[in-house]
């Protein structure tokens, strides 16, 4: 299985992870940090997807505008719709999407975020591509685990 294929699986995980839940389950703080399941997919869309494929693989002027205006992507106005935070996400994962099919494996980045990270920095498609699955699946198991708070539900059972 290619690094692709695991990213859109841990995509799929995340959104497996909220469907069918209320609008009201969407926007409720599970943790005491305050973070809701919109607010970790908004992060997804912005700090992960749009920042890593878009601004730092892509080099794209426009996300790296965009990111210079995004508030704290954590918080979601009780007011938002669910259906516009999850079809903001889908919606980066395709703009990222096209961004990986357009970019050479052994490419390098075409943008880097100057101090931002300190002495720490990614280096090829191939690091971002490993990053973002660890983080998408990192937060993939946050929200199973803030679904069975919610609701019980819970992704694999045990027997």
């Amino acid at each position: 299985m290619d690094l692709h294929t695991t990213l859109s699986r841990q995509r799929g995980h995340v959104l497996d992870c909220v469907a069918g839940l209320s609008e009201a389950d969407l926007h409720r703080p599970v943790l005491p940090s305050g973070w809701s399941c919109l607010g970790l997919i908004n992060h997804l869309a912005h700090d992960v997807e749009l920042f890593w494929f878009r601004a730092v693989l892509g080099g794209q002027q426009e996300a790296i505008d965009e990111l210079a205006v995004t508030a704290d992507a954590w918080q979601v106005a009780p007011e938002t719709p669910s259906d516009l935070v999850l079809e903001g996400y889908r919606r980066q994962i395709a703009h990222a999407d096209a961004v990986i099919a357009a970019t050479d494996p052994d490419a390098g980045l075409a943008w880097w975020p100057e101090g931002h990270f300190g002495d720490w920095r990614l280096t090829s498609r191939h690091q971002v591509l490993l990053h973002v699955i660890t983080e998408t699946a990192r937060h993939a198991g946050h929200l199973d685990a803030t679904r069975e708070l919610i609701d019980g539900r819970q992704w694999l059972v045990q027997a």
